[in-house]
């Protein structure tokens, strides 16, 4: 590993998804993150599906590159072990409910005494404050309280969600960020203090929607839901193409626009007036929409795609994970990359975002099995006794 984090020491206690993704993340950059999980029952995480053979095939993704411990801080020995760990580290990620480390002695004054200079990021579905501080949170509630939800779907239909827990995801990539903020100052001033970050899940969500607060505000307009219609851009839609496959088309700028009228065969559209500008052609939605529905109707996805190739403009088949792991720019890329796994030899998966020249990161090896690397971390880098490695074992501390 050649990450832009190499050197840089993390403590992952969380479950499930999000603050794990982000932990994830900094190791992708290549953070030595090491993971801690309840004794016997691991992140509930690995009952997730998809399996195979018995194995958590999505629990590999969440935690590659993680070294994995098992630890209970619900006992006065695990508090105990925790903070006796914590000088090995420079960030500690957790999600549990507010107050519940507090009670099991962990409060941030004796993190902070623990390491004077640690990041901890906390991780919930409402914040450290206000009324639903104490509520248990998943990815839907958080899209749903989010707004994110709302607006998607048909526009006569039922808000919908995406069919896969995208807040969580969205979260990560928040608390990944947090994180590195808190770092940046940090390296300016290496006596700083320690930080507290407060990641919310839900206002990581409202956070993508971006502008419509200051549209409720200055217009009095609440978004809907206009299903795949684009309501600031016009054509822009998804089309079902002959062969039965589906193109999503966007674009809103002028060029692009003639472009794709003259992917169709229908240069005269430019010179509309009623389409000389974007704001025009949303007016006119409808009719440029249908437009190119009927013309992509009329064709196989293959000439769709050549006729938009040969005039530059905006289209794009909509993939399944098949047809991504098939297309060339995608191999090219190496979008998806093998990964080192025990179970399997080895396991496909996305490949690091964003890439660096100098120091590229890399993926490890997927996510493993629980407590795997209890012995080599705390006999090898706590230089823990083996006789208490097994009392604490006994006594179901780890």
């Amino acid at each position: 590993m050649n990450g832009p984090l190499t050197g840089l020491r993390v403590l992952d206690i969380a479950t499930i998804i999000a603050a794990p993704s982000a932990a994830a993340l900094l190791a992708d950059y290549g953070a030595s993150v090491v993971k801690a999980e309840l004794p016997g029952a691991g992140d509930g995480m690995r009952d997730f599906p998809p399996h195979k053979d018995g194995k958590p095939l999505w629990w590999k993704v969440t935690n590659r590159g993680k070294r994995l411990i098992t630890l209970d801080l619900r006992k006065p020995e695990g508090a105990a072990l925790l903070l006796r760990m914590l000088p090995q580290f420079d960030v500690l990620i957790e999600n549990f409910r507010p107050g519940t480390l507090d009670r099991w002695g962990l409060t941030k004054e004796a993190l902070w005494q623990a390491q004077p200079s640690l990041v901890i990021l906390r991780t919930t579905g409402f914040g450290q404050s206000g009324p639903y501080r104490d509520r248990p949170g998943f990815a839907r509630l958080f899209e749903a309280m989010g707004g994110l939800t709302y607006i998607s779907g048909e526009a006569q239909g039922a808000p919908m969600h995406c069919g896969y827990p995208l807040a969580d995801n969205v979260g990560g990539l928040f608390g990944a960020v947090g994180v590195l903020a808190a770092l940046w100052r940090r390296a300016r001033n290496p006596q700083a203090p320690g930080e507290e970050i407060d990641l919310s899940l839900t206002e990581a969500t409202l956070k993508l929607l971006e502008f419509l607060p200051i549209q409720h505000e200055q217009l009095g307009t609440v978004y809907q839901r206009s299903g795949n219609a684009n309501q600031y851009s016009a054509p822009a839609a998804v089309y079902r193409t002959a062969d039965g496959q589906w193109v999503s088309l966007s674009g809103s700028t002028n060029a692009m626009f003639a472009n794709n009228c003259r992917a169709i065969g229908r240069p005269e559209l430019i010179d509309e007036p009623c389409f000389a500008n974007n704001r025009g052609r949303v007016q006119h939605a409808q009719e440029l929409n249908g437009i190119f529905a009927a013309w992509c109707a009329a064709h196989p996805l293959a000439a769709v795609l050549t006729a938009f190739e040969a005039a530059q403009g905006t289209i794009a088949p909509v993939y399944g994970i098949d047809q991504i792991e098939a297309d060339p720019h995608m191999r090219a890329r190496q979008a998806l990359c093998d990964v080192p796994d025990r179970d399997f030899g080895s396991v496909r998966m996305a490949n690091v975002v964003p890439r660096f020249a100098r120091s590229p990161g890399g993926i490890r090896h997927a996510g493993g099995s629980l407590g795997q690397d209890n012995e080599a971390f705390y006999q090898g880098e706590l230089a823990m006794p083996a006789a208490e490695l097994a009392r604490l074992r006994e006594a179901g501390v780890i």
